[in-house]
């Protein structure tokens, strides 16, 4: 497979992560608000906020000229919502989730910050629809 196949695929991997993600801000707001760590205010706002902006950035990805604008506005949200993750590990009785994933959780965030940063890099990739 070429290199521009795998930047096409890792795009789709994060298009998919934040269009379902984004989606699921409306879908389960109030499960969404439970992992916001209570110093931060205005639960609700923050869910349907970041909701909004991950649905535009999963947009922004689909057309070659927002693509890189896209990929660092997605790339900023995955680091501000590092808080989310520290307080679920600091916290893991509230949550239900076995503690082993949310520890999984913080490497595949890089992971993830890593497939943005590739797959919206300038280049001579050519998978623009």
């Amino acid at each position: 497979m070429s290199t521009s196949a795998w930047r096409h695929a890792g795009l789709a991997v994060v298009f998919l992560w934040f269009f379902i993600g984004g989606n699921a801000h409306f879908a389960a707001t109030e499960t969404e608000m439970r992992i916001v760590p209570p110093y931060i205010p205005w639960p609700r706002a923050v869910v349907l906020v970041s909701g909004v902006f991950e649905l535009a950035g999963a947009a922004g990805l689909l057309w070659r000229p927002t693509r890189r604008a896209a990929g660092w506005g997605l790339f900023a949200l995955t680091v501000a919502v590092t808080p989310a993750h520290i307080y679920m590990l600091q916290q893991p009785e509230l949550f239900g989730v076995p503690y082993w994933l949310l520890i999984l959780r913080l490497p595949m965030q890089i992971a993830l910050l890593v497939l943005i940063a590739w797959s919206t890099a300038p280049g001579k990739a050519k998978f623009s629809p």
